[in-house]
C-alpha cells in the first residue's frame, strides 16, 4: 500500500516555512539563456493497439543529477526505484538546457529534427514546434490528455488541440513552484482521469542556478521535489486507482556549478525510473536509455507509437516478462522484426 505518512506530514508542516525560499529561488533564478529497437516502418501513429496500461504519468524534474537522489535522501523516488525498474545513466541532449531537452523528451526526436535549440518563450518569433508531441498523437488516437507545466517557456510544446488541460505559470511570471503545481493537479483530478498525464516539477532547476548544484539548497529543492513526487502518486491513486497506472520519472537535464548545456557528464546524464502497472520490480535497466525514449514508452504503453522520423524506442526491458511480451509482439509487427531479436 503506497502510504508515506512521515514523508507527507513534514510537507505540510513546513508548507508555511517553504514560502520565503521558493520565492527567492523563483524570483532571483535566471532564464537559463535498455532495450532498443530499430525506427519502425512509416505507419499511421495514430492506430492504436490494445493498451498496455489505461493511464500513463510522466514526471519530470528539472535539473536533477542521478547522484542526487541518494545524496540527498529523496525517499519516494528511491522508493520507486526499488519497486520499479531503472537507471541512473541515461543520457540527454545537446545542448542539455531545459526547453530543447523536454522538446525531445516530449516528441521522441533529436534537436536537428524538432528544431528548438533555444531555451526561452519565444512564441511570436518561432510559435509552436512543427513536430508531433505525444499529446498531440494520443489526441488523434481519441485519448485525453493534460499537462502541468513549471515554467511558461512550454507554450511552445502546446500544440493546437493536444491537451485537454495545460497549466502554466501566471501571466507574466516565468516559473511556479510544485506547490502550486500539486493544488492545481489536485482540483484537476477531482474531475477528469486523462490517458496521458505530464507533471514538470522546477525546485532542483532554480536551486541549482541560484545557488549551485549539489549545495544545500539543492538539497533541500531536491528533498522538495520528492515530495512532491509523493503527493502526484497519492492524487494519481485517488484519481485511477492504485495498480491502474504507470509511471515515468526523469529529468530533463543534470548540472554543475550554477549552470547546465554543456556535454559534461554533470548536465547530460539523468534519471530513468518506471513504476507502477507492468513495470518489473528491482530491475536495473541496461545502458544506453536516452530522453527520446520516454516518449516512445509512453506511447507504446498506451498502445501507440510515435510517427516517422523519431529517435525514440520503447524501454521493454523495464517490465515484466509477462507484460512486455504484448507489447513485443506489437513491436515486432511495427518493425517488422525476426522472433529471435
Amino acid at each position: 500500500m503506497r502510504v508515506v505518512p512521515r514523508i507527507r506530514a513534514r510537507w505540510r508542516a513546513r508548507a508555511a516555512a517553504a514560502t520565503l525560499p521558493v520565492l527567492l529561488l523563483t524570483a532571483f533564478a535566471p532564464a537559463p539563456a535498455a532495450l532498443h529497437l530499430p525506427p519502425s516502418a512509416p505507419a499511421d501513429s495514430t492506430t492504436r493497439q490494445a493498451a498496455l496500461s489505461p493511464h500513463v504519468v510522466v514526471i519530470s524534474i528539472d535539473g536533477l543529477r542521478p547522484d542526487a537522489i541518494a545524496k540527498y535522501r529523496a525517499r519516494t523516488i528511491q522508493r520507486l526505484m526499488r519497486e520499479g525498474s531503472y537507471s541512473l545513466q541515461a543520457k540527454t541532449i545537446l545542448p542539455s538546457l531545459t526547453l530543447p531537452s523536454h522538446t525531445s523528451m516530449l516528441t521522441g526526436v533529436e534537436p536537428a529534427v524538432h528544431g528548438i535549440d533555444w531555451n526561452t518563450e519565444q512564441m511570436e518569433r518561432h510559435g509552436h514546434v512543427q513536430v508531433p508531441t505525444i499529446f498531440s498523437v494520443a489526441q488523434a488516437a481519441g485519448l485525453q490528455t493534460a499537462a502541468f507545466f513549471a515554467k511558461s517557456k512550454f507554450h511552445h510544446l502546446e500544440l493546437p488541440g493536444s491537451l485537454d488541460h495545460a497549466q502554466y505559470p501566471a501571466h507574466r511570471v516565468e516559473k511556479t513552484t510544485s506547490r502550486e503545481t500539486i493544488r492545481a493537479l489536485e482540483k484537476y483530478l477531482q474531475r477528469e482521469r486523462p490517458n496521458l498525464l505530464f507533471v514538470h516539477i522546477g525546485e532542483p532547476d532554480y536551486a541549482g542556478h541560484v545557488f549551485g548544484w549539489m549545495s544545500f539548497a539543492y538539497g533541500w529543492a531536491v528533498e522538495t521535489a520528492d515530495e512532491a513526487v509523493d503527493e502526484v502518486l497519492e492524487e494519481a491513486d485517488r484519481a485511477f486507482g492504485e495498480g491502474n497506472y504507470t509511471v515515468i520519472l526523469t529529468a530533463d537535464h543534470g548540472g554543475h556549478g550554477r549552470g547546465h548545456g554543456s556535454d559534461d557528464p554533470r548536465d547530460v546524464t539523468i534519471p530513468w525510473v518506471s513504476w507502477g502497472r507492468g513495470v518489473e520490480v528491482g530491475t536495473v535497466l541496461p545502458a544506453g536509455i536516452r530522453t527520446m525514449d520516454t516518449a516512445a514508452t509512453a506511447l507504446w504503453l498506451l498502445g501507440l507509437r510515435l510517427p516517422e522520423p523519431h529517435a525514440g524506442s520503447p524501454v521493454i526491458a523495464a517490465f515484466a516478462p509477462e507484460f512486455s511480451a504484448r507489447g513485443l509482439e506489437l513491436v515486432r509487427a511495427d518493425h517488422a522484426l525476426p522472433a529471435s531479436h
